[in-house]
């Protein structure tokens, strides 16, 4: 789906999880689909995803914004209200789950929690500190190799090799490493 980013920010990612009264199941999923298709015609919305549990009373919907504000607009919406006041005995959001991302986090994230995403400095240095020695392993090593390619062939090089490397080895270690650091406990 291609879609129009709004200047003002970043595309933005939450995901809502829902305790749905058990023998309720099939009433929620058929709510599901409609509120799904009232989120798809609102401004900003990039589309929205339904993840249903093996077993238990947990359902989860991943939207995608434009922005923060167009996320915020359609949370507050009366639109979203509407929908909100068919389930009320049906269905709860709960909203200690709620998570949002606007890119990087998910390098950061921690499979299995519902805790918030680094502070975007730390999210910085880490990525750094990834990022760095990768860097300077390819300009070592492949850049001289590559020196009589075109330009535009030279500059995909880095990236096709930088980003896979950071993004399923280095990243999911530091994050790791830095766990204490990155996620500390609140009466840290």
């Amino acid at each position: 789906m291609s879609a129009t980013h709004d200047q003002h920010g970043d595309p933005i990612t939450t995901v809502l999880t829902w305790q749905v009264r058990p023998g309720h199941e099939t009433e929620f999923e058929e709510w599901t689909r409609g509120i799904t298709r009232c989120a798809r015609q609102f401004p900003g919305n990039e589309g929205v995803s339904w993840l249903q549990p093996e077993e238990g009373n947990l359902f989860h919907a991943v939207l995608r914004f434009a922005d923060a504000r167009r996320l915020t607009e359609w949370l507050a919406s009366p639109e979203r209200a509407k929908w909100h006041a068919r389930i009320e005995d049906i269905a709860r959001e709960v909203s200690s789950e709620r998570q949002s991302t606007t890119g990087m986090e998910t390098w950061f994230s921690l499979p299995g929690t519902a805790v918030q995403s680094p502070a975007r400095w730390k999210m910085v240095l880490t990525t750094f500190l990834g990022a760095y020695p990768c860097t300077l392993l390819i300009q070592w090593l492949v850049t001289p190799r590559t020196a009589a390619w075109p330009l535009p062939l030279r500059a995909a090089v880095f990236p096709i090799l930088l980003l896979p490397l950071l993004t399923y080895v280095i990243m999911p270690r530091l994050s790791r490493l830095f766990r204490l650091w990155l996620y500390p406990t609140p009466d840290a």
